[in-house]
């Protein structure tokens, strides 16, 4: 009887060696899954202040903008088409 309580004792002090082995890989996991997760925010905080940039460098404008005067299109000149009247012209061969 005393034999089987020590294996019991012992199978009890095994399984329960094997246990907090377990919790303590679980909590190292998810330890290391809190600090990707982390990461993964900065990254995205930075990815979106870079944007934020971006977007706000194409808005501002040129240096130039100031100081460049574009010269006013001129529309070109339509051709006037001169009237002849009907049986006034006569065609020169020369």
């Amino acid at each position: 009887m005393k034999v089987k309580k020590q294996l019991a004792k012992a199978n009890h002090v095994e399984f329960h060696q094997k246990f907090q082995a377990r919790i303590h890989e679980a909590e190292d996991s998810m330890q290391a899954q809190h600090l990707i997760l982390e990461a993964l925010v900065d990254e995205k905080d930075s990815l979106l202040q870079t944007i934020q940039d971006l977007q706000e460098a194409n808005t501002a404008p040129a240096p130039f903008d100031g100081d460049w005067e574009e010269e006013p299109e001129e529309e070109p000149a339509e051709e006037e088409i001169e009237d002849i009247p009907l049986g006034e012209g006569e065609i020169d061969d020369e």
